[in-house]
């Protein structure tokens, strides 16, 4: 009878929000060590030709191309009349 009591209330207390909260907290922070800290997660070795340069004008320059400024506006051209419509994502070139 002892035995019977002890094991409702550890039913019932397991089943009580806190006690749920707790359990769920615990295995996400153990899941978060478990990604964050595995052997996957290390420095990965790049190779020289990747590593030689560190910006990608720096290796478009050693390719032998040329980065060119783009042009800038005219300080006299008006604004368009009427709203403003947002870039076009996918230009279509004839």
């Amino acid at each position: 009878m002892t035995n019977d009591r002890f094991a409702n209330s550890i039913s019932s207390a397991l089943r009580h929000p806190g006690v749920i909260a707790l359990i769920v907290a615990g295995l996400t922070i153990a899941a978060m060590l478990i990604v964050d800290h595995g052997p996957w997660s290390r420095a990965q070795m790049q190779p020289a030709h990747v590593a030689m340069y560190a910006t990608t004008g720096e290796a478009a320059h050693a390719a032998g191309a040329k980065v060119l400024p783009t042009e800038p506006k005219s300080p006299i051209e008006p604004d368009r009349p009427g709203p403003k419509t947002s870039p076009t994502v996918n230009p279509v070139t004839p």
